[in-house]
């Protein structure tokens, strides 16, 4: 089976082909096809486990009933009087 060729030409004018040519060049020669295999699986990989993680956050979410709250500008709720006197004490020093 004859081998495919890939030919990678970045365009150095832009700050991603850059980064990414300068990484490319700092792999050891004779490991650059290896290191590209996993990155382009990697790449993949993580493309793959983030639409599991929505899809099961999106059906979890779906069954959350969240009450609504009628009033925003309800009345705040007050704060405790011990938390009160140890901020107030923090002021002391």
């Amino acid at each position: 089976m004859k081998r495919p060729v890939f030919s990678f030409r970045p365009k150095l004018e832009n700050p991603s082909h850059r980064r990414a040519w300068e990484i490319l060049q700092a792999v050891p020669e004779g490991q650059k096809n290896t290191y590209l295999v996993q990155a382009i699986l990697q790449a993949e990989e993580k493309n793959v486990l983030e639409k599991m993680i929505r899809k099961v956050i999106h059906e979890e979410l779906k069954d959350l009933s969240i009450p609504k709250q009628e009033n925003r500008q309800s009345k705040p709720e007050e704060i405790p009087a011990p938390m009160l006197d140890f901020l107030t004490s923090l002021g002391d020093t």
